[in-house]
């Protein structure tokens, strides 16, 4: 959403009796509520729906995870998939499910690697390339941020 359209509806709420107001824009929500004496905007894409899944119970430990503190913990090689989305890691869609992939497992373009839980929506995350599952770096029921390692595959 562009930032003008913001600022401008900033500006409509500051000269109304209006507390606050939501716009929503295909994926893109805009929430601006007026908080004291200045209104303050909140951004955030909406995350595409996936099949629903029960949470896992307990983690089963794969690959450390990289932390900035932690040079050591340096991934293999290949092609990283990154989480889309802040969200909960699911290695299967149930705790009584096998998990979409193993390490050492082949892939083709398109297979499910795991799932995201974001806002009680379950997004199926699919490998971008076709290979061989080198690693896979987040813990089962682990939270992820935008960006982080999920699978690696070469």
């Amino acid at each position: 959403m562009d930032i003008r359209k913001i600022k401008k509806l900033i500006e409509l709420l500051e000269d109304s009796d209006v507390s606050e107001i939501e716009i929503v824009e295909g994926e893109e929500s805009v929430r601006i509520a007026r908080g004291g004496s200045a209104p303050m905007a909140i951004t955030h894409a909406m995350p595409m729906a996936a099949a629903p899944v029960a949470q896992a119970e307990a983690p089963s430990a794969v690959f450390a995870t990289p932390t900035a503190d932690d040079p050591s913990a340096d991934l293999p090689s290949g092609t990283v998939i990154e989480s889309p989305m802040v969200g909960t890691f699911y290695r299967s869609s149930s705790p009584e499910a096998q998990p979409f992939v193993e390490v050492g497992q082949s892939v083709s373009k398109g297979d499910t690697l795991c799932i995201i839980e974001a806002m009680k929506i379950m997004n199926q995350i699919e490998a971008e390339t076709s290979g061989t599952v080198k690693a896979i770096v987040v813990d089962d029921g682990q939270p992820v941020e935008y960006g982080d390692p999920l699978v690696v595959i070469d």
